[in-house]
C-alpha cells in the first residue's frame, strides 16, 4: 500500500486549476486551491474500493508554465 499518491497540478487558462495523479487515473479541477483540494479527496475516494488501499497523504506538485517572446 502507498500511503502518499501526487497530483500534478496546472493553473487553467480559463482560471482555476486543474490536476492528475500520478500513476492512476484521478483528474480534478476547481476554481480555487481549496476547491481544487475538496475535489482531490472526492477522486480519491471514488477511485478507491476499501479504505486499507486508499492513500493517507496527497502530494500536490505545481508547475507554471511560463512562455516568452525570444
Amino acid at each position: 500500500m502507498n500511503k502518499e499518491i501526487t497530483f500534478i497540478v496546472h493553473e487553467a487558462e480559463e482560471g482555476g486549476y486543474y490536476a492528475e495523479s500520478i500513476g492512476v487515473a484521478i483528474f480534478a479541477e476547481g476554481e480555487s486551491i481549496d476547491d481544487l483540494k475538496e475535489n482531490i479527496k472526492s477522486g480519491i475516494t471514488c477511485y478507491y474500493d476499501s479504505a486499507e488501499d486508499t492513500p493517507v497523504f496527497a502530494h500536490l506538485h505545481f508547475v507554471k508554465d511560463e512562455v516568452f517572446a525570444l
